[in-house]
């Protein structure tokens, strides 16, 4: 089987050209306008692309790869190549040995994402991957490929790649609010992402994973300080690009709490105030898991959810319904529809939460916390309950 491209037409996208997902062995007919710019992606790239991309989350980020084993298959290889986009992202500051070659690597990754969505994809693993995610969802659905939906996801993979550029440089964040706006155009639009690769368009699962995005993304804030704040180890050569230990904690909370940066690279988790400081940004994260939690309770009793959603009318959040609880006599099957379609895709909230009762039990020193077992067993129970 093989995935066909022909060449981007003015208006017209690689989708378009019906992105074929056939099992013919021949290729598709050449023309004048598509010879130069036709490859292919068979089978074997895509199993590679997988492994690769399963590998990363293996060892990079296993709180991933647990959660993908959750996740409907049709949206698997999205999830893959989306949270091993981030893993390279993240990892960018620590593996650069100037902003220079930084800019450089941020701007493939921008080329990448437009190439792959014009049927050109790099030809490394995460781009094959996105493109045979897409291709498949192209062919099992309806939606055309010019439609809100694929714009949506073309314009959040852009955003939070842009996002991720304005944090090269591991700046602390000026407050908390600032913290919190990182998270929803990282965290939380991989979450919006996802759910569209389902495909899903939910003003209410939208919210949820807008709540429980910016959990994660706080959380991932406090579990990179032990290394980010650490003493950076002797560089292996002279060409080895040297990191400076840095504390992303918001400044408004520091200032606060009488805490300074120097402190904690010199005195560690003996810093005065650092606990202090943790737990409060922590609590927000928390808050946030809270909101959602009760988000789901009001949904699923078919009231109103009870918070409104700061982020309706944004680009990607366009919805033909602005709430199905409009009207007294409207029950909104369609949102526990949607709800049960996505959930799984919510269940993110479940290692952050286990991470921040993890934290909670280290009297919020971020150090001190133990790695946990229950991980997989507490996302099994939240798949079956239903609950985060």
């Amino acid at each position: 089987m093989w995935l066909a491209r022909s060449s981007r037409r003015p208006g017209a996208s690689l989708f378009r050209a019906v992105a074929c997902i056939t099992s013919s062995s021949s290729s598709a007919p050449t023309t004048p306008s598509n010879k130069a710019r036709r490859t292919f992606v068979t089978d074997a790239d895509v199993e590679k692309a997988r492994a690769y991309c399963l590998s990363q989350l293996r060892a990079g980020d296993y709180d991933a790869h647990l959660v993908r084993h959750f996740l409907p298959r049709g949206v698997r290889d999205a999830y893959l190549a989306l949270r091993t986009l981030n893993l390279e992202l993240v990892r960018l500051p620590e593996t650069v040995s100037n902003t220079t070659i930084g800019a450089m690597r941020i701007q493939f990754w921008k080329d990448a994402i437009n190439s792959t969505f014009d049927g050109n994809p790099r030809r490394e693993p995460v781009s094959v991957l996105l493109y045979a995610a897409l291709a498949a969802l192209a062919a099992r659905t309806e939606t055309s490929p010019g439609d809100g939906n694929w714009s949506s996801i073309k314009f959040w993979l852009q955003r939070f790649i842009s996002t991720r550029q304005q944090r090269m440089d591991n700046r602390p964040f000026t407050s908390l609010a600032a913290l919190e706006e990182y998270a929803e155009s990282t965290y939380a639009t991989l979450l919006y992402v996802t759910l569209a690769m389902l495909p899903l368009r939910s003003m209410h699962v939208d919210h949820l994973a807008s709540h429980i995005g910016k959990a994660c993304g706080i959380a991932a804030i406090l579990r990179g300080i032990p290394v980010l704040a650490a003493p950076p180890p002797a560089p292996s050569s002279p060409t080895a690009p040297r990191r400076n230990p840095v504390l992303l904690l918001p400044l408004d909370i520091m200032a606060d709490v009488g805490l300074r940066e120097e402190d904690v690279y010199r005195q560690g988790p003996g810093a005065d105030g650092l606990q202090e400081a943790v737990f409060r940004v922590a609590t927000r994260a928390n808050d946030h898991l809270i909101t959602a939690r009760e988000m789901l309770k009001n949904i699923r009793a078919g009231q109103d959810p009870g918070h409104d959603y700061e982020h309706v009318g944004d680009p990607g959040h366009v919805y033909e319904q602005e709430s199905p609880w409009s009207s007294p006599s409207q029950d909104a099957p369609d949102e526990l529809r949607a709800l049960q379609k996505g959930f799984n895709v919510l269940l993110e909230a479940v290692p952050a939460q286990d991470y921040l009762t993890r934290l909670e039990v280290a009297d919020f020193d971020a150090f001190r916390v133990k790695s946990g077992w229950k991980l997989p067993w507490s996302l099994y129970r939240a798949q079956s309950t239903q609950s985060i």
